[in-house]
């Protein structure tokens, strides 16, 4: 029998139509059968009644009809009357959906168009403006390359100098880069003259070209398009409108003058002459709605009225920091629900419910039979019965019944542990299946398994589905998108700029002021010029580049070096023997961990599986590496020391949990050991919910508990009948004492001071010990402490996690007062951030005129501890609906509820910090949104604006390791050796204080003299050595590739950079090709240890680093084979006599003779 409902409806019969018995999770389903009975061959509209729903239904719809078009049509993700623009990519899927709609209205054909209730509402740009804003070139057309890239300036493409993100582009010479909205890929065009070569799609991560296109078809980025005709309706209606602009206006003088303007688009009316809607898009289409989009078109127009209302008011009485807002009409903007209703005359319209409809509403109603499945919330809650076995019983009930039953995972991976532990209760013959038409050849008995991301499983007639949250409880998994790596950002943002402080292995810090190409040897040659104290200038050739290395960020009190001064070597001395002392230490305790003995854990088969299956996240890969890792440590019987380093709310915590279930089981005590009795109470909390069932006793240990709860938790760790206890540093006191301690967790350990650090130590000997820090440590300090502990990364952030929006717009009081007000409205709280204690109180002030209604609380630092974590304690409990703070929210605090974040003036904050408060918030399934509010009128500084930019590009999670260590501002970069390490920091620089500490710790490790990066071979062939202005316009780019360069090392690994270059930017020019086989010669000189290598028309001199050799017996054979073409001056340096008169030979000849000393070399290594 067919799986899919029938409704005996006709698509000549006009009207409402109500379709009951729908349930959760079935409304894809039923679309099928409607788009098949209703438009056999024109598309159908499902208007939902949010956006989270479209992607589901649109995953289900790709199960039931797989052959079935689908095209999302979102709404704006922003507010009504809003400062900002609507977010990049739903303003490419809205035009890119408009464009499809167009074409097919023109060629109408079986498809389902997914739109939400607010975007039915919109109105849009009338379709022939779309039509004709769409641009299609194939290889071998003529195409106007000037017009291309006016066109793509009007469609609001952003001109860079590095195309990675949607609706950027970037012109080098004959070659457009450019990424189109909804592409997968960004593409790159080829020009000679006007005919278009070739097309290629690269990859913006490494700018490696992926594959060729045959077309480009292009939309246009924004749904205001300035042309000239455009702008002067603009200016004509504005003025209509409003009356003549003020001079403050800057909207209006921004259109003016061609330029956008962030949330333009909320003048759309004023663009056109007249705006159209969806219905006018599809003709004669049936619509169908989705349970409660009527109540959600109402409710919008509510919300659009009320905004408009306010924003209207504001103009009346303006703020003294605020920007002028002049609204336009709503009923130009928006279409109201009688409009709608008007519109859906003439057409079929369609209601879906998941209850019965009563009859009588004038409506034909038809059943669609379905109604939702069991949920197993009873079986949960009762620890007594396994909801597993549960699950179990109940799908064979179904089987017996002769239903056809599909077990539906939210991913692979969780379906696949889903499957594992079913078949452990005994539940086997499963098939997969990967569409409808699959389960309807299912074998009686059979059931079958798939990936579908239903909330909930339902019972249609003949066949039913199970889903994981049915069994397990809300999951939250969201599809990963394809993540650009967060580190091209950080390489892109630390590039050096002209003013940044720079260190010179031999020379100290200076301040780099920019590249200057100088004649040397006859021939130009790109330098980086360095000034020094006493205004000394140095001119480093710029394949010796990595000499030099950034000094960090708060450069304010720092004197800079004198060339040629004593200063800077006696400096680096004094650290280098501090270094070495340090690096002793660490791994002398090292040394001394890994004689002892501690108990093997391993875990007990089954009851494991079920405990991890609790966990309502899938895994990622790194904390799965984490959590098997701490495995491993715990069953080989040595003291486990591990690190784990995860960026906030990245499921460190769950692997503390993996860790103490396993203790714990074994009979081993488990002491979790916390900063603040905040964090206390939620570890407490997480851990009391996820031990729930077994049995185990989880008690905490904090000023937050009664003294007579204390007293008897104390006497639980001593008899033994406590198993795991949670709490401050008052687990640390002398009074406790543990019966059998097997495991210590220390989490946030860069809050715990020096006397609480040797007090842990001597609990340490020989248990195991987890630490989970949040502070990143930059990587290469954590490749220097490999020997010394054990480190985990974890970079991936969770995949359920919806990045948070970020706006960044001028202070506006309305803005403020409706993101606060609709975080209350959701049932959730808000955090202020000031960056100075001094504005706490004009912000209190503000926020009690401007929003009396919400109850406000302040914290900063100066607080007596104990208030502070009062308030924080209260915050937690919801007793406050903002937190108005300095910036100690930053570490550690994780409240769910808190999802809105206000920073004023973000320009004063470091990016580190900017992130980590970001990290505070879209903690839960709610989207979050972190507003970052500047002066209104003021400019901001170069690297103000600069920092904002790379936050906002982050909207991807997970960047805040390289993001931290990038931005250097990280308060003292490694507390794994104590206080005085920020002292030696500031004498050195970063960089180079890492590089040191590495060397410095393999030396006492003793594997092998660490590579010594203090000298660069210096090489002169008279040739011109430099990447071109005219091939790499951009200096930040020229840069930043100069520093690329600079670490390549293998043949094969400067091959590669020289065909992405090819791709990248054309053919190589000659200075190009020149500088990479320099950079082939310099490895080879590095390797034979030649500091200086002169090369001209008559042969060769080449210097010993130190006069020294490797191998001087083989050096001595080979100069004997050379006959007279050999000698050796007394200034011990080698000439040989050759005839080279070009460049090319000179390369060639050095890369020859530098190839047959480099072999020598090696041989006696």
């Amino acid at each position: 029998m067919p799986l899919l409902p029938s409704f005996g409806l006709r698509r000549d019969r006009t009207g409402p139509v109500i379709v009951d018995e729908v349930a959760d999770g079935y409304e894809a389903f039923a679309l099928a059968a409607l788009s098949a009975e209703i438009a056999p061959d024109g598309p159908i509209v499902f208007v939902a009644r949010d956006g989270q729903r479209l992607a589901p239904i649109a995953d289900a719809l790709a199960f039931v009809a797989p052959e079935l078009p689908v095209l999302e049509f979102p709404a704006w993700d922003c507010l009504p009357y809003d400062r900002v623009s609507p977010g990049a990519d739903a303003a490419a899927r809205r035009i890119s959906a408009m464009t499809d709609m167009v074409g097919l209205a023109r060629r109408p054909h079986r498809a389902v168009i997914l739109t939400t209730a607010n975007a039915l509402l919109q109105r849009m740009p009338p379709a022939q403006t779309v039509e004709a804003q769409t641009f299609r070139a194939r290889v071998g057309n003529q195409v106007d390359m000037k017009e291309l890239i006016n066109r793509l300036e009007t469609s609001g493409f952003d001109r860079v100098a590095t195309v990675r993100e949607v609706g950027e582009f970037a012109v080098r010479g004959g070659i457009l880069d450019l990424f189109i909205p909804g592409a997968v890929d960004p593409l790159r065009l080829d020009f000679f003259g006007d005919t278009l070569e070739s097309i290629r799609a690269f990859d913006p991560a490494t700018q490696r070209t992926t594959s060729q296109r045959k077309e480009i078809v292009l939309e246009a980025m924004s749904e205001v398009t300035l042309t000239p005709e455009t702008i002067s309706r603009f200016r004509r209606s504005y003025i209509e409108a409003f009356g003549a602009p003020t001079r403050d206006d800057a909207l209006y003088a921004a259109i003016s003058e061609g330029r956008r303007f962030a949330g333009m688009e909320h003048w759309l009316p004023l663009f056109y002459e007249r705006l159209e809607t969806l219905f006018d898009y599809l003709p004669g289409s049936p619509v169908v709605f989705d349970h409660l989009a009527r109540e959600a078109i109402s409710e919008r127009d509510t919300v659009i009225q009320d905004y408009y209302r306010s924003r209207h008011q504001q103009a009346a009485g303006g703020l003294k920091d605020a920007v002028p807002y002049k609204p336009v009409r709503p009923e130009a903007m928006f279409m109201s629900p009688d409009d709608v209703a008007a519109a859906l005359d003439g057409r079929i319209s369609v209601e879906l419910t998941p209850f019965g409809a009563p009859e009588g509403t004038g409506a034909r109603i038809v059943h669609a039979g379905s109604r939702p499945g069991r949920g197993f919330e009873l079986e949960r809650a009762d620890p007594s019965i396994n909801v597993f076995q549960a699950a179990v019983d109940h799908i064979a009930t179904l089987r017996n019944a002769r239903q056809k039953v599909v077990i539906a995972g939210w991913s692979d991976g969780s379906l696949d542990r889903l499957t594992q532990i079913f078949a452990e209760h005994g539940l086997g013959n499963l098939a997969s299946v990967t569409k409808l038409a699959d389960v309807e050849k299912l074998q009686p008995g059979q059931a079958g398994l798939t990936v579908l991301p239903l909330e909930h499983g339902f019972e249609a007639a003949g066949f039913a589905v199970v889903a994981e949250q049915d069994v397990l409880g809300d999951r939250l998994v969201r599809r990963s998108k394809k993540r650009r790596r967060a580190s091209d950002f950080i390489a892109e943002a630390s590039s050096l700029s002209a003013g940044d402080l720079v260190v010179h292995v031999q020379h100290g810090i200076g301040r780099f002021v920019g590249l200057k190409t100088i004649e040397a040897a006859g021939a130009p040659h790109d330098c980086l010029e360095i000034h020094y104290a006493g205004d000394d200038r140095l001119f480093l050739p710029v394949e010796n580049i990595e000499l030099l290395s950034r000094y960090g960020s708060d450069s304010a009190e720092v004197a800079l070096d004198k060339l040629g001064g004593g200063a800077w070597q006696a400096r680096k001395a004094k650290l280098k023997k501090r270094l070495l002392e340090m690096a002793g230490q660490l791994i002398a305790l090292a040394a001394e961990r890994k004689l002892r003995g501690a108990p093997v854990l391993s875990p007990p088969e089954g009851v494991y599986g079920e405990f991890a299956a609790r966990f309502p996240y899938e895994e990622t890969e790194d904390q799965q590496r984490a959590i098997d890792a701490v495995m491993e440590d715990l069953a080989a019987g040595k003291p486990m020391d591990r690190l784990v380093c995860g960026d906030v709310g990245f499921g460190k915590t769950e692997v503390a949990l993996r860790a103490a279930f396993l203790a714990a089981m074994e009979g081993y005590q488990v002491a979790v050991v916390v900063p603040t009795t905040l964090l206390s109470r939620q570890h407490t909390r997480t851990f009391t919910q996820r031990f729930a069932g077994l049995p185990l006793t989880v008690r905490q240990a904090s000023r937050m508990v009664s003294a007579k709860e204390l007293a008897e938790t104390k006497k639980g760790i001593a008899d033994g009948t406590v198993d795991i206890v949670v709490g401050t540093h008052a687990l640390l006191g002398s009074s406790i004492k543990f019966k059998n301690l097997g495991l210590l967790i220390i989490d946030e350990e860069q809050h715990f001071g020096v006397k609480h650090k040797e007090r842990l130590k001597e609990l340490k000997s020989d248990v195991h010990v987890l630490t989970l820090s949040a502070t990143p440590i930059p990587r290469t300090l954590q490749l220097a402490l490999t020997g010394v502990r054990e480190l985990s990364l974890i970079a991936t952030p969770p995949v359920d996690r919806l990045a948070v929006r970020t706006f960044i717009s001028p202070f506006d009081p309305m803005v403020i007062r409706e993101t606060l007000l609709r975080e209350r409205y959701r049932g959730g709280q808000s955090f202020y951030v000031v960056p100075r204690i001094s504005d706490l109180q004009e912000i209190r002030d503000f926020l009690h005129e401007q929003v009396p209604e919400l109850k406000v609380a302040t914290a900063h630092g100066q607080m007596p501890p104990g208030e502070l974590d009062d308030i924080m304690n209260a915050f937690y409990d919801g007793q406050y609906d903002v937190l108005l703070s300095t910036t100690i929210v930053e570490s550690g605090l994780d409240i769910p509820t808190a999802n809105t974040l206000v920073v004023h003036r973000a320009d004063m904050f470091g990016l580190a910090q900017l992130y980590q408060l970001r990290g505070r918030v879209g903690r839960s399934k709610t989207r979050a949104y972190a507003l970052f509010t500047l002066p209104a009128n003021r400019k901001l500084t170069d690297t103000a604006d600069r920092r904002l930019k790379v936050l906002n590009s982050l909207d991807t999670l997970g960047a805040g390791f390289q993001l931290a260590s990038h931005d250097l501002d990280i308060r003292g970069a490694g507390n794994l050796l104590g206080e005085e390490q920020s002292g030696h920091i500031k004498e050195v620089g970063f960089e180079l204080y890492q590089q040191m500490l590495e060397e410095a710790v393999a030396e006492t490790r003793g594997t092998g003299a660490a590579d010594d990066g203090e000298w660069s071979p210096q090489i002169g062939i008279g040739t011109a050595v430099m990447i071109p202005e005219s091939y790499v316009p951009d200096l930040q780019l020229r840069l930043a590739l100069y520093r690329r360069l600079a670490d390549l090392d293998t043949p094969e690994e400067i091959d590669a950079f020289a065909a992405e270059l090819i791709d990248r930017f054309g053919p190589l020019p000659e200075e190009v090709d020149h500088l990479l086989k320099i950079v082939f010669i310099k490895g080879l000189c590095r390797k034979a240890n030649v500091e200086k290598l002169d090369a001209g028309p008559k042969g060769l001199v080449i210097q010993f680093r130190k006069r020294e050799f490797p191998n001087p017996a083989g050096l001595v054979g080979y100069i004997g084979e050379q006959g007279s073409m050999a000698k050796i001056r007394p200034d011990h340096s080698l000439v040989f006599l050759r005839d080279w008169p070009t460049p090319a030979k000179r390369l060639a000849g050095s890369a020859v003779v530098m190839t047959q000393l480099s072999k020598l070399a090696a041989k006696a290594a």
